[in-house]
């Protein structure tokens, strides 16, 4: 049983994209767990729900406008806090009823700009639900930084959040200054959540700050104790959740809530039964690693999450780069040949997409079904070797390559080159992943250096 979850730990870190998906799940989920400690006490709870709602209005909106999404949605978010706090303190309408009026308005303001511009598309989807593995190295390394600003936030200041968290009144008559640090700890979560929602999507980021803070109080009483264990119980949940998403094919951010769920449960459960504390705490701690160990230690499927990326979907240029530019070619000492495995097809095919500068020059070698395209009545074909998978709108999606046995994607072979197989053959392909710029837009494809007709065929639909 170790030595299968150890093969699967690593199976799954070969991936990069995982390894990023891995590192910054668990700065967001630190994040959020130790804001959630002050939240919860404080009775804004729900704050992370309503935040998330106007993250996605704010998300709808750059989506339309073609610019950078969480460029736009960090600062309209941490003002969306402000207001909300400051409704909270100041007018009639009082917490529940403030997160409800402003993330059910933004909630609709986006879905409004989604029906007139773009419709429900993938990007859309994904911060609806989550997609932690499709992030751009940019996204990584902007949510790494923000995170641990947060984390050096809350340390710094602790004993000022512990003070307003638990008796705001006496803290001010100290000389606390409560709405300053009010303040922070709205701008904190703001910040958590526009990162979390890339993790969890807008509608389960809420349970990132409610469930470890909930679970730890079930046994722990002391503030500093609860912070600490609802810290270390987010990232077991997370990282026992990302196995469970790997393992079974299921959605990322799904799998880490039902993990935390779990863990309440289980907490709620010795609380009920241990009347003695010490004996509690000392069977807590155990019973948490043996179900953790027994979630992570699972057979695999072969079966691979989501990305409806398709052939010809236009590529994310790295920075400085324009669209009549190649894309910069990172030097190699050896070309080594990068397996698309059936197993996180969707998801290792979105990387590509999403980090091109990191795979073009390089050999891909992947297997799938051998298509063709003709926009117009006397164009030259477009062939892609694919699988299909879940899209935005259900079971609408694909995810693969362009091939082209010459140096241009999108031509004609000549009567000098090889030739193409037939429709929805199953095809093993082999090429350097290279661009080409059309109307305008950057594309990617494979030159191929290999095109093999196969008689076993693995599985046209795949989930991860």
């Amino acid at each position: 049983m170790i030595s299968n979850f150890i093969t699967i730990l690593w199976e799954m870190f070969s991936y990069t994209f995982i390894v990023r998906a891995f590192i910054v799940g668990a700065l967001v989920s630190i994040c959020a767990a130790l804001l959630g400690v002050s939240l919860v006490l404080k009775r804004y709870s729900m704050i992370g729900d309503g935040l998330s709602h106007v993250g996605f209005g704010t998300l709808a909106l750059a989506t339309a406008l073609n610019v950078a999404p969480l460029t736009v949605s960090i600062p309209v978010v941490i003002a969306a806090a402000f207001l909300l706090l400051r409704l909270s303190e100041n007018s009639k309408i009082k917490g529940d009823a403030a997160i409800a009026l402003i993330s059910t308005g933004s909630l609709a303001i986006g879905v409004v700009i989604i029906s007139q511009t773009t419709g429900m598309n993938t990007d859309v989807c994904n911060y609806l639900f989550g997609s932690i593995l499709a992030m751009s190295k940019a996204d990584v390394h902007l949510s790494m930084a923000l995170s641990v600003t947060v984390l050096t936030l809350f340390i710094v200041f602790y004993n000022k959040l512990f003070a307003i968290t638990f008796d705001e009144t006496f803290a001010k008559a100290t000389g606390v200054k409560t709405g300053v640090y009010n303040m922070l700890i709205a701008f904190l979560t703001a910040i958590t959540i526009v990162l979390g929602m890339r993790m969890m999507g807008a509608m389960l980021i809420s349970s990132l700050i409610i469930f470890p803070a909930l679970t730890s109080m079930r046994l722990l009483k002391k503030f500093k104790s609860v912070t600490i264990c609802s810290a270390i119980l987010s990232i077991c949940c997370f990282f026992i959740g990302i196995i469970i998403s790997y393992v079974y094919a299921t959605p990322t951010g799904a799998s880490v809530v039902m993990i935390n769920i779990i863990a309440f449960l289980l907490f709620w459960g010795i609380n009920t039964l241990t009347k003695e504390r010490r004996t509690m705490k000392k069977v807590s701690i155990v019973s948490l690693i043996a179900v953790f160990l027994l979630l992570g230690c699972g057979n695999t499927k072969t079966v691979s999450q989501k990305a409806n990326i398709a052939g010809t979907l236009s590529v994310t240029l790295p920075p400085g780069v324009s669209g009549n530019e190649p894309i910069p070619v990172k030097p190699s000492a050896e070309n080594t040949v990068i397996e698309i495995k059936e197993k996180m097809f969707m998801a290792q095919t979105n990387d590509v997409y999403l980090n091109p500068e990191d795979y073009i020059g390089k050999t891909i070698k992947l297997e799938g079904l051998f298509k063709a395209e003709q926009y117009g009545e006397n164009a030259p074909p477009y062939c892609f070797v694919l699988r299909y998978g879940p899209g935005c709108c259900g079971s609408d999606g694909n995810a693969g390559f362009e091939v082209a046995w010459n140096e241009q994607g999108g031509t004609t072979p000549t009567a000098t080159t090889k030739t193409y197989p037939n429709i929805d053959d199953w095809v093993e392909a082999v090429g350097i992943l290279k661009s080409y710029e059309e109307d305008g837009y950057p594309y990617l494809y494979l030159a191929l250096s290999e095109l093999n007709v196969l008689d076993k065929r693995g599985a046209e639909y795949v989930t991860q």
